[in-house]
């Protein structure tokens, strides 16, 4: 096992998460009740647009390990993917498509600061965060300024999926 491998085992039987972000580890608390129903609530909306112009099947994962190709770690708390990742036993290495993020108190940082900067130089094509005690939801795209909505809206990902914040 790797000191990762490590460390990864040992925070979860603790109530812990760890991330690795450009070499960085990042430690986070299991999330809330609160924090699990919007990712719930948001993962059954998530559905092939009507018109859309792409096929996607608009697969959709929780809190699952996806290694980039920099080799860091990330649990997006939903990652979609238009086709269904292959590996079942291990981090999953096919990028997503988009990802949603929900805010939890103290840990607002490591979603803004560091998740939605390395999303976007990762080639992530739609990012989405919800804090739920405010109800916004950003949206943020490569080469895009972001987009600010209230929660509930409805929004068309660009690989064709539609998702309900």
């Amino acid at each position: 096992m790797t000191p990762y491998e490590v460390a990864t085992t040992l925070g979860e039987r603790n109530g812990f998460r760890l991330e690795l972000v450009g070499g960085i580890p990042v430690w986070e608390l299991f999330p809330n009740v609160r924090h699990q129903r919007a990712v719930d609530r948001i993962r059954a909306s998530i559905q092939p647009a009507s018109r859309s112009e792409t096929v996607c099947s608009c697969i959709h994962l929780a809190d699952v390990y996806v290694r980039f190709p920099d080799g860091s770690l990330k649990r997006p708390d939903i990652s979609i993917f238009c086709g269904e990742p292959e590996e079942q036993t291990t981090a999953i290495t096919m990028l997503p498509e988009a990802v949603v993020e929900i805010l939890s108190a103290d840990y607002e940082a490591k979603d803004l600061a560091i998740g939605v900067p390395f999303y976007l130089r990762m080639g992530i094509k739609d990012i989405l965060v919800l804090d739920p005690e405010t109800l916004a939801v950003s949206h943020f795209r490569p080469a895009h300024s972001v987009a600010t909505y209230t929660s509930p809206v409805a929004l068309t990902l660009a690989c064709g999926c539609t998702v309900t914040v």
